[in-house]
């Protein structure tokens, strides 16, 4: 279900990818451990601008298997750390410590695990020189170059993001040339008033503004507790299903991301009793209520801050969100808009291993500006997605109207 926040706002929000950089990978051999200990250790720098920076960690496991990971390093030029997930991240002068989450700790012979962070830096910002898993000692190879980028803001990239993936031109099945120019034609004609190309918050102008990435705020519009477990599976969840509609995008058309990262910056609630968590790793908000709910700050979203500019944000840019994920006790079926995305509490709860959350898929769609089609169907297709209640999972005809859109907006941010 679309839904509008105001008159001429369009549900559209979408999500961030990443640049490359490398702390390179690391191969240890571990005949000091009574476990064999084998690793690999990718730091890249996803996102840099004046001041702050995002990075994501990837281990692999190369050696025996691990139940329980800690992963340690130093920071050569004092960065420091202010927020991570998907692990526990800790920091005493320039040494750092993440250990896995209760959910990631398991590591099979070639298996891995990725974590996030947000970190502060002053005059540079290199990757680390070596890192040592479960106390064994791995030296990392050479990283490559710290990409250095403005901080977010609306105005295209003035150049691509390192390392895009190969590109592909528009070339749908021809069985969908025309059913896609029927929804085209119509989305010209019926969103933000016929004036489409008007409207500058849709999701792709917000991965744009961040160089690739998305933050997001958890409006927990609910009376129930919520431990650090349950916090860490919602922000997982969240990420693994938008990840289902970047998938789609990698590679095609000069879409110049090969990911897009979902961070988590905050929490909103109306009692901070509620969080069964004492850690930094969220800003939390309590008892801000707007539209009836828990609200992170106004001064630190993208829809009210559609510059791209935070200057009341406490935390600045970098812990600005560009959309909310919004769950409310019995909400039945589901919205979303440029804003983010909202349905019930329960279902998103119940539905945290679900390979496809078929209502948060659908409501992503909306984000990313595509239609609901309660009143019409294309002809020549069948059930989809964005057809209510006929597909559970993004189909091909999902996937080639979302590249659709791009195809059509991708000029405005020089592409």
């Amino acid at each position: 279900m679309r839904s509008f926040r105001t008159g001429t706002r369009i549900m559209v929000a979408m999500v961030s990818a990443l640049a490359t950089i490398g702390g390179g990978a690391i191969v240890v051999t571990a005949a000091q451990a009574a476990v064999a200990v084998a690793c690999r250790v990718d730091y890249r720098v996803t996102s840099q601008w004046s001041g702050g920076f995002g990075a994501d960690v990837t281990i692999t496991n190369l050696g025996d298997p691990v139940d329980g990971w800690k992963l340690t390093w130093a920071y050569p030029a004092g960065q420091r750390v202010v927020q991570a997930w998907n692990a526990t991240v800790t920091q005493t002068g320039t040494q750092v410590s993440a250990t896995n989450v209760s959910y990631n700790g398991v590591l099979a012979t070639g298996a891995g695990a990725t974590f996030g962070l947000n970190g502060s830096f002053r005059d540079s910002n290199p990757a680390p020189a070596s890192y040592a898993l479960n106390g064994v000692t791995c030296t990392s190879g050479p990283g490559t170059p710290t990409p250095t980028t403005p901080a977010p803001t609306t105005a295209a990239p003035t150049t691509p993001p390192t390392n895009p993936p190969p590109t592909s031109g528009w070339n749908p099945p021809a069985h969908l040339v025309s059913p896609l120019n029927q929804v085209w034609q119509h989305v010209e004609q019926t969103y933000n008033n016929g004036n489409l190309y008007g409207f500058r918050n849709y999701g792709w102008d917000q991965v744009m503004a961040n160089r690739g990435h998305l933050n997001f705020c958890v409006r927990w519009d609910s009376s129930a507790p919520v431990t650090a477990t349950q916090r860490d599976q919602i922000h997982a969840t969240l990420a693994r299903q938008y990840k289902k509609w970047m998938d789609v995008m990698a590679g095609h058309n000069a879409w110049p991301y090969r990911d897009v990262p979902i961070r988590v910056v905050g929490w909103a609630v109306r009692d901070r009793n509620q969080l069964q968590w004492n850690d930094n790793s969220v800003d939390v908000y309590v008892n801000n209520i707007r539209e009836n709910a828990p609200q992170c700050a106004p001064e630190c979203g993208r829809f009210f801050n559609q510059g791209g500019q935070y200057p009341n944000c406490p935390g600045g840019a970098a812990r600005h969100y560009d959309q909310s994920l919004w769950l409310t006790d019995g909400f039945g079926g589901g919205a979303g808009g440029d804003w983010g995305q909202r349905m019930g509490r329960e279902y998103f709860m119940s539905n945290l291993n679900a390979e496809n959350m078929h209502i948060l898929l659908h409501e992503i769609g909306h984000t990313f500006g595509l239609d609901d089609f309660y009143d019409w169907t294309p002809s020549g297709v069948g059930g989809f997605l964005m057809r209510a209640g006929s597909a559970s999972s993004i189909t091909e005809f999902d996937a080639w109207m979302l590249r659709d859109w791009w195809r059509h907006l991708k000029s405005r941010y020089g592409y």
